[in-house]
């Protein structure tokens, strides 16, 4: 499953000075060397909390057997110059994505990782995080793609990510219990993937609102029930992943293209 997503930047505002008096030649001088190292300081200050959320992560891998991290991210260099995993916007210079997928790194999500305000993907797929995710990601509100699968998270998946209206992919895998309403908040999503968790009930109505959704796997829980007839709301639905699980229903399914159950 994979859903593309550009990195972007939100367009920069500026500031227009109150009324048209204009400033003697040597003031206007000093105002735009202010206003240059005001503009200065706030881009590199933000820069440094990108760069320091990034350490923070850092410090929380116990494993880096191939030394991605240890050998690139530093405070010796600017955290859009390092090699691994990290994009950054053109713009405002900002972090825009992290892709640390298959590094066989183990480690947990530190409360930090929440400071990166600009930040649209999220791809740690196929690592040995683990532990619980902090609730300061919901902080991140230009997010679009999280791909957070096979991993070791533990715990019932978070009602906050319902509070990703941007999000347009979603992977998870082993967490528990069951499929959070709140879901039915990302209006945006295209894909949700969340095979390989250990998801018991049944498949919540609300989920059937995202009538974005062009993929939907669910294979390999313990969901059961009647299919909703609300999944006839996803019109542009083409995959639908129900495998290993007691659901039942095929005679609402004639809308999807490819049908694994």
């Amino acid at each position: 499953m994979s859903v593309v997503v550009s990195p972007y930047d939100v367009p920069y505002t500026h500031i227009q000075p109150y009324g048209k008096t204009k400033l003697p030649p040597s003031l206007s001088v000093w105002a735009a060397i202010c206003n240059l190292w005001g503009y200065l300081s706030a881009k590199y200050s933000s820069i440094t909390v990108d760069q320091s959320a990034f350490l923070a992560l850092k410090s929380h891998i116990t494993h880096d057997p191939h030394n991605f991290l240890a050998t690139n991210w530093s405070t010796s260099t600017s955290v859009c110059s390092w090699i691994n995993g990290v994009t950054c916007g053109s713009r405002h210079h900002r972090v825009t994505a992290l892709n640390l997928s298959s590094m066989d790194l183990t480690g947990t999500i530190p409360s930090q990782l929440g400071n990166l305000s600009f930040l649209a993907w999220l791809d740690i797929y196929q690592n040995s995080f683990h532990g619980s995710l902090p609730i300061e990601l919901t902080n991140l509100c230009r997010m679009k793609y999280l791909d957070f699968g096979n991993n070791s998270f533990n715990g019932e998946i978070p009602s906050w990510f319902g509070c990703f209206t941007e999000l347009q992919g979603l992977d998870l895998n082993n967490f528990i219990g069951v499929i959070p309403s709140t879901l039915g908040n990302l209006s945006k999503l295209e894909a949700l993937g969340l095979g390989g968790n250990q998801i018991s009930s049944r498949i919540p109505n609300s989920l059937f609102k995202c009538k974005e959704l062009k993929f939907l796997s669910l294979f390999n829980n313990s969901l059961e029930g009647s299919i909703p007839t609300e999944i006839g709301n996803l019109t542009l639905l083409d995959t639908l992943h129900l495998g290993s699980n007691y659901v039942k229903g095929k005679q609402f399914l004639v809308i999807v293209s490819f049908i694994f159950i």
